[in-house]
């Protein structure tokens, strides 16, 4: 069974022990409704809890991540990025000096 199928049946099932706790505990509409939200939302939580713990025990024995190979990519990528930091600093240094020296000229120019 998938796991959302799972959860629907579930939500289901807590809807009806809903209504039929909110019948016997309950006289008026609005402990009927308040008795069906709560419950259901409580049997639909708890399906969503024991469906990832359920997938959480099938894939771990299942998946091997290679922590090794990722650390590397990683590592080639902070490298990449510095460079392109160190590029961009450099750019902008180079654009604020430009902008200078052309402000003391447009300056000079008009004294």
């Amino acid at each position: 069974m998938l796991g959302e199928n799972f959860v629907y049946f579930f939500t289901v099932q807590g809807f009806f022990v809903g209504i039929i706790f909110g019948i016997l505990k309950s006289f008026d509409a609005g402990g009927l409704l308040t008795y069906t939200f709560f419950i259901t939302i409580f049997f639909y939580l708890f399906s969503h809890i024991i469906v990832a713990l359920y997938y959480k025990t099938v894939s771990i024995r299942a998946y091997h991540f290679p922590k090794d190979d990722h650390e590397k990519e990683l590592d080639i990528f902070v490298k990449e990025i510095n460079k392109r930091e160190k590029l961009i600093d450099s750019a902008c240094k180079l654009t604020d000096y430009a902008i200078k020296m052309n402000s003391e000229d447009v300056a000079g120019q008009k004294l």
